[in-house]
């Protein structure tokens, strides 16, 4: 609060300050990582650093590798829901995916692309 510092800060833009938003509103977008890194914190200090950097690596492995990369764009991987601890919850995605935006679906052609015919 108070004037604007232009030489420390640049010219005073109002896209930037509409844009900002609000604490509270800015928190609730980070929600999901601010929790992940504090159950990753709390494991390593419980566990050692070997815990969270094997579910890094687990979470890697999971996300990098879909089995039907047609159905990757439908549906949710499940794996990675899994070791994110989201398998319990419930979500609008999660009953009607993204069916404005997404792709026909079209698992021969996949296929065929996949397995070089």
């Amino acid at each position: 609060m108070g004037l604007h510092d232009t030489l420390r800060n640049g010219p005073r833009s109002l896209a930037n300050e509409v844009k900002g938003g609000s604490v509270i509103q800015q928190r609730l977008t980070q929600w999901e990582e601010t929790q992940d890194s504090l159950k990753m914190t709390m494991q390593r200090n419980l566990f050692g650093l070997h815990l969270p950097v094997r579910q890094m690596m687990e979470r890697k492995a999971v996300a990098a590798n879909p089995h039907m990369p047609a159905l990757a764009q439908t549906q949710s991987n499940i794996h990675l829901d899994i070791l994110m601890g989201r398998d319990e919850t419930l979500d609008v995605a999660d009953v009607f995916g993204d069916q404005e935006t997404s792709a026909p679906l079209d698992i021969h052609s996949e296929m065929e692309r996949k397995r070089h015919i």
